[in-house]
């Protein structure tokens, strides 16, 4: 359980889904706007979203306002995971306590990589 301050203009994170660890978030102070692979929804104090397990469905908050805003997010803590963020093509694998990085092929990660069509 953490809870999550985000300055003006801030994101709370890259857009991801978890393939074992169930997530819920609740907008404590300001205005965030949910962004997820269906669209985005504006959310206020009160406000709360749950992500199950292993649907894939990317999502984070972005503070699109003036002031800071902050959540409260509760995961489940699974001992192994994998998250999958979308957007940059890369996944963590975490095990035993540590973290490695991969593209979405399996491949280890290296940083983003440019996968736009190259023209002539």
């Amino acid at each position: 359980m953490n809870i999550v301050y985000l300055e003006p203009g801030a994101p709370a994170s890259l857009r991801h889904w978890h393939l074992q660890e169930d997530e819920f978030a609740m907008v404590l102070t300001g205005e965030l706007v949910l962004v997820e692979d269906d669209g985005e929804t504006v959310m206020r104090p009160g406000d709360c979203a749950a992500w199950k397990a292993g649907v894939p469905n990317a999502h984070r908050f972005v503070n699109r306002t003036q002031t800071t805003a902050s959540f409260l997010v509760v995961g489940s803590k699974a001992p192994e995971e994998v998250a999958t963020y979308g957007d940059v093509d890369m996944q963590v694998h975490i095990a035993g306590g540590e973290a490695r990085f991969t593209y979405h092929d399996g491949s280890e990660w290296s940083g983003p990589r440019d996968l736009a069509p190259k023209g002539d």
